[in-house]
């Protein structure tokens, strides 16, 4: 067994996975050459990192229905015969059988049948798992956030966060969040009205009487919306947002007066 084929097996028994076979080829391997239980390490340090990131979670009454019917859908290995006695009697009459030796293939093993191709149905077993059971509402959340919550995040979680809210005539309500250190801004609006779709929402910095563009966005059936502005914020600017025709203003200037402004000084 090489230390590549020795890592491999150190990975299976982190996880708790090794036939008995495999646990006893892991063993000896290790007895023989300690100077490869840092692998030992490093698969245990991965597994409990990977238990670290996800909340305890109960697992769905159909997780164990889920995982036998993954089972029975894998080959099985019929049991070796059973010899009686005389079978054996004459099986040593006829001395030792020719052994043909089965070379494994670059995706197995040599010896240990803990192949790369085994290790990585593991792993995608044990993902498998994870999203039946074990917290994948929170890990898909994770990975699906929109660039305008994660940077209202890093602004709020910023020592020089700052916020500045101001109520639109008709009742919306409009909180702009900024933070020089991070050099971003993010407008979050509450009841702004709803605009056709020939029409948006445009914002802009404006620093030193010159508008910047910074995108555009729009909000949901109840004026709800989160929006990055798009940029370098500076201190002192006033974020701003007009209305402009649909895709946002043609020339890159604002063409009406602004529905909203925020200064930031």
């Amino acid at each position: 067994m090489n230390e590549r084929d020795f890592a491999d097996l150190a990975a299976g028994h982190a996880l708790n996975a090794l036939s008995d076979a495999d646990e006893r080829a892991y063993q000896e391997a290790l007895a023989g050459n300690p100077h490869w239980s840092s692998h030992v390490q490093d698969a245990a340090d991965a597994v409990a990192a990977i238990s670290d990131t996800i909340a305890p979670v109960e697992p769905p009454a159909s997780i164990r229905a889920s995982l036998l019917a993954r089972i029975s859908e894998l080959p099985q290995i019929p049991a070796e015969p059973e010899l009686d006695s005389s079978d054996a009697e004459d099986y040593a009459a006829a001395g030792p059988a020719p052994v043909e030796v089965e070379h494994a293939s670059e995706s197995e093993t040599v010896g240990s049948g803990w192949g790369l191709r085994r290790w990585f149905t593991l792993a995608a077993s044990l993902v498998a798992v994870l999203v039946l059971g074990f917290g994948a509402v929170t890990i898909s959340q994770q990975l699906t956030r929109p660039a305008s919550v994660v940077a209202l995040e890093q602004i709020t979680s910023a020592p020089d966060a700052q916020s500045a809210s101001t109520t639109m005539p008709d009742g919306g309500v409009v909180t702009a969040h900024w933070s020089a250190s991070t050099g971003q801004s993010v407008l979050v609006t509450d009841g702004m009205p709803a605009l056709p779709t020939d029409r948006t929402y445009e914002l802009w910095f404006v620093r030193d009487d010159t508008p910047i563009a910074a995108g555009i966005f729009s909000t949901d059936a109840t004026g709800k919306a989160t929006a990055v502005l798009q940029g370098q914020f500076h201190s002192g600017d006033v974020i701003a947002v007009t209305v402009e025709p649909a895709g946002g203003s043609p020339d890159g200037t604002p063409s009406s007066a602004p529905v909203v402004a925020v200064a930031t000084a």
